[in-house]
């Protein structure tokens, strides 16, 4: 939620961040003609509050006739003073959810364009896996395996869910403790959250005045909403809080299943794994000092890097830009893995700064030491979520026998086991 001091005074600025997201620019008109209804009507409150207590004062040295009119003119007051903060009420009622509708105000080096084709890549590392034989995608590998059933999946969930088998679900908690142990190095707090929240934790993670039902699982009978990813949890765990500024930043990794309704997807993104409606994700989660924010983005950044080099995984980073970023984020990097199975690269990871933006919606403030609090930053990026990293590690450790290897890194999680082959199952 931005600011509306910000709105006030940097109207102009406002409007060129949402033409730069093709964002609907006369929203920023109908908040500040809200605004100044709201500030009007606290005004008119204020004189007549100050008035009622002149009124109530001066009927104590009132008697007779006297008082009974004094009595009178208070009560005439008082319920002008009743309707006009019910109108504020109703101000406040429709201001709240347009600045809700407004998106963060991307950052200056963010590049301005309408959708992904003007996403900017910043650098690579590695060079795209080049085979002997012809690779095999990953539904291809994992049906070999034995590891992976999207047949029965599907027969049991619908479209977009899926089995892991043996070794897919050892490889699969190889990808998250490996990554854990990642975060643990650096003084990550690991976390396992409730994927279960109420709505207005997701709506003040990833913005908006209410859920997205074309992504978001919502139960009405208990109004709670499966998380998307333990962005949202974790963005919630300060809620209304005030922390000591000292402790900052405070870094959390969340561990959490992830669902996603991701309705309106189709095409080869809806192959395999590469869009489902469940996955496993270890996602890191930052409380940051203002001042200290966009070298926190960076940090993070480092780390799913580190991650990626570890799994010796070709990939490269993707600055997003004002038409593809979330509504919440100030900046995203993605990172896109090399997948030869697609012969392209796919996203794997995302990492963004959303500045104060959650945490204004959220309430979370920070004590700065001279007897005030100011709203923390809050950053997040992926640490892995297995899903796309099953597919990455699969499709460029695939070998010409059928088998896989598993990458140097997650050996000792594998118990040893440098080849994963096909399976008595699959055959």
């Amino acid at each position: 939620m931005l600011e509306l001091k910000v709105i006030r005074q940097q109207p102009e600025v406002v409007r060129g961040a949402l033409r730069a997201r093709g964002a609907d620019v006369s929203l920023v008109d109908r908040i500040l003609e809200v605004d100044r209804q709201r500030r009007a009507l606290i005004q008119e409150i204020e004189g007549l509050r100050a008035e009622h207590k002149r009124a109530s004062a001066e009927i104590a040295r009132l008697d007779g006739a006297a008082q009974q009119a004094g009595i009178a003119a208070a009560r005439e007051l008082s319920e002008r003073l009743d309707a006009r903060e019910a109108a504020l009420r109703q101000v406040e009622e429709e201001l709240d959810p347009l600045l809700r509708l407004l998106p963060n105000l991307p950052h200056p080096s963010v590049p301005v364009g309408p959708d992904p084709s003007a996403n900017v890549t910043v650098r690579t590392w590695g060079e795209p896996t080049r085979f002997d034989f012809p690779p095999q995608d990953h539904v291809e590998i994992g049906a070999r395996l034995g590891i992976l059933d999207l047949e029965r999946g599907a027969k049991v969930a619908g479209s977009r869910f899926y089995y892991l088998l043996g070794d897919g679900v050892l490889l699969e908690m190889a990808l998250m403790r490996y990554a854990l142990d990642v975060l643990l190095a650096r003084g990550f707090l690991p976390v396992i959250t409730p994927v279960l929240v109420r709505p207005e934790v997701i709506t003040g993670a990833w913005g908006g005045p209410r859920l997205d039902p074309l992504q978001t699982y919502y139960i009405p009978a208990d109004d709670l909403a499966l998380i998307g990813t333990s962005e949202h949890s974790l963005a919630g765990y300060y809620m209304d809080d005030v922390l000591d500024g000292e402790r900052l930043p405070i870094r959390l990794a969340g561990l959490s299943w992830c669902f996603r309704r991701e309705a309106g997807s189709y095409g080869r993104e809806i192959r395999g794994l590469f869009r489902v409606h469940q996955f496993d994700k270890v996602e890191m989660f930052s409380y940051c000092h203002p001042d200290r924010s966009w070298e926190e983005h960076e940090f993070l950044l480092s780390i799913e890097e580190a991650i990626l080099q570890g799994l010796g995984i070709p990939y490269r980073v993707v600055l997003l830009c004002t038409g593809d970023l979330g509504l919440a984020s100030a900046k995203t990097y993605d990172i896109e893995a090399w997948m030869p199975g697609r012969g392209e690269y796919g996203e794997v990871t995302s990492c963004s700064n959303t500045t104060d933006f959650q945490a204004r919606r959220l309430r979370v403030r920070f004590r700065t030491g001279r007897g005030r609090s100011e709203f923390v930053h809050t950053l997040n990026g992926t640490a892995i979520a297995t899903s796309r990293a099953l597919i990455a590690v699969l499709e460029n450790y695939q070998q010409e026998d059928g088998s896989v290897r598993v990458p140097p890194v997650l050996v000792p999680y594998m118990g040893g086991r440098e080849i994963l082959r096909p399976s008595a199952a699959a055959r």
